[in-house]
């Protein structure tokens, strides 16, 4: 069985500007945005009290974010929020003065025109986009890199975008989306990572994410939980992670939660960064063989990398088997817990969660964290069963893929 890799953030510290893309006031106009769809609910927030009391943890909460707009999934968070801000940005306009019902009428469609949406996903990001062009009236075009399921690929073409499986990795296709759109008037990219001149649209997607880590700390105040001591966050190009930790460290400056950003291990591009300990970017390149394949991304995204190496404590990366794992105890919970349906990508926190708590020789990270009766633990289940045949063949069927 491979093992799970860790190491403690030792990297020196920068200037720490990039955290001020998560300011709250920046959140809170997302929300605000989120909160203008009809199809807008608040995802549940899932107390699982009977498997921190196995863990030994003090409270054990997970966002559920199979429960998004229908999309079994958060990435369309980003997505429309950093579209209705491109196209606030061409018609001179605040974000705020275009809620849902503005930016789908036709006088909006007529100010502003007809753009393109270019993007790479392995499914969840690029259906997110896709969603959101399909209700705005504008075209989308996705790339999926080589091992995308035919699941995701479909879903995303029901959105009336027009998508293809190519035979490259994620980083790749995002270089293929870019170049489609440099050649294509009024092409866009809508990609959830940035390079140097494209940080705008990445910094709009992060705190389009946003809107779910608000969610979740006011479900938290709700439940008595004045703010979680450990949140552990899944991570591919890190802008996920950025805007999580970003938020959480402008929300609570003087007593932040340790952060623990997990990675696959095929695709370790964090871990490798943190590990050489220069706070320098490490890429990882090729193919990328992992079942969790929304983490399959090998280049950091630059505005999360400043904010992830000034304020997370951990960084690790973690075979298939630890996804598997969050998958099952997530999907067979104890009784009286409630059941979250979290996929490969959602439930990799769980299972390094999980994996510390019961296994002696993560022993020491367990003390590194202060992991303990006392500790308030927040997961993100950013997807539910997106690969649903996957998705059995790994709950049901007990199948490993390490």
């Amino acid at each position: 069985m491979k093992e799970i890799k860790w190491v403690n953030n030792t990297m020196p510290k920068s200037d720490d500007k990039e955290l001020a893309v998560m300011s709250l006031e920046a959140v809170a106009k997302a929300r605000r945005f989120h909160e203008s769809f009809p199809q807008y609910a608040m995802t549940p927030l899932a107390k699982l009290d009977h498997m921190a009391e196995f863990l030994g943890l003090g409270s054990l909460y997970c966002k559920d974010e199979s429960w998004r707009f229908g999309l079994n999934a958060f990435k369309v968070l980003g997505g429309s929020f950093a579209m209705a801000r491109y196209i606030a940005k061409e018609t001179g306009r605040d974000v705020e003065q275009l809620p849902y019902e503005v930016l789908t009428s036709d006088e909006l469609r007529e100010a502003f025109g007809q753009a393109t949406f270019f993007t790479a996903t392995d499914g969840n990001h690029g259906r997110g986009v896709a969603w959101a062009a399909n209700k705005l009236r504008q075209k989308a075009v996705v790339f999926m890199p080589k091992g995308s399921t035919q699941t995701r690929l479909e879903n995303i073409r029901k959105e009336n975008a027009t998508a293809t499986i190519e035979d490259m990795n994620y980083d790749d296709c995002v270089r293929l989306a870019a170049e489609h759109a440099a050649k294509t008037p009024r092409g866009v990219v809508i990609q959830d990572t940035a390079w140097e001149g494209y940080e705008e649209i990445p910094s709009w997607i992060m705190q389009g994410y946003g809107t779910m880590a608000s969610e979740a700390d006011e479900q938290l105040h709700a439940d008595g939980c004045q703010r979680p001591t450990h949140i552990f966050i899944q991570a591919g190009v890190g802008s996920l992670a950025g805007a999580i930790q970003g938020y959480f460290a402008n929300r609570y400056p003087e007593n932040p939660p340790k952060v623990v950003v997990v990675e696959a291990a095929e695709a370790a591009c964090l871990y490798k960064g943190a590990a050489a300990g220069d706070g320098k970017i490490r890429i990882v390149d090729g193919d990328m063989p992992t079942i969790q394949a929304g983490l399959a991304c090998g280049e950091p995204n630059t505005i999360s990398w400043e904010i992830l190496k000034n304020h997370v404590s951990v960084f690790a990366a973690c075979p298939d088997w630890v996804s598997a794992k969050g998958m099952r105890v997530l999907g067979a919970p104890f009784k009286g817990d409630p059941q979250v349906i979290s996929g490969e990508s959602g439930a990799v926190p769980m299972g390094l969660l999980f994996s510390i708590m019961t296994m002696p020789e993560l022993s020491e990270l367990k003390n590194d964290l202060g992991l303990d009766e006392t500790s308030r633990v927040l997961l993100f289940s950013t997807e539910g069963d997106t690969d649903p045949i996957r998705y059995k063949d790994i709950v049901w069927y007990g199948k490993n893929y390490d």
